[in-house]
């Protein structure tokens, strides 16, 4: 069967007007359910990439601070073994035996009635 142009005549009625104006604001209605829809979807979309990306910077800046706080821990546990060191080397310090011997053995100083003998190693004053 061909097709044929036929022309369809309308009624006139006012159950039609009112199907004709139901069905116009069904569209609407869902043309604006739409467009929430697409407005909404686009702001949690948005929503969750600011979200997402703020949590990846957080998380980066979480590992470059805590790789800080281990170093900086290391570096604290060095210094309070420097510091037990010097402190232990104050009170030595403060002991009259141990200046006079670390004079002698630097210095050479000696005692009275004492004798200093220099000895050379063989091992180091041989050149050939």
């Amino acid at each position: 069967m061909a097709r044929q142009n036929q022309t369809i005549a309308k009624m006139k009625s006012d159950y039609m007007d009112q199907y004709n104006a139901q069905k116009e604001r069904h569209r609407r209605r869902r043309k604006r359910f739409i467009r929430r829809f697409s407005f909404c979807s686009l702001v949690i979309a948005i929503t969750f990439f600011v979200l997402f990306s703020y949590h990846m910077k957080q998380r980066a800046l979480y590992a470059e601070k805590k790789a800080e706080f281990e170093a900086l821990s290391e570096q604290l546990v060095q210094l309070e073994l420097k510091e037990k060191e010097l402190l232990e080397e104050i009170d030595l310090l403060n002991d009259e035996e141990y200046i006079l011997d670390i004079a002698r053995s630097n210095y050479f100083l000696s005692k009275k009635g004492e004798l200093i003998f220099q000895v050379h190693d063989d091992e180091h004053d041989r050149s050939y």
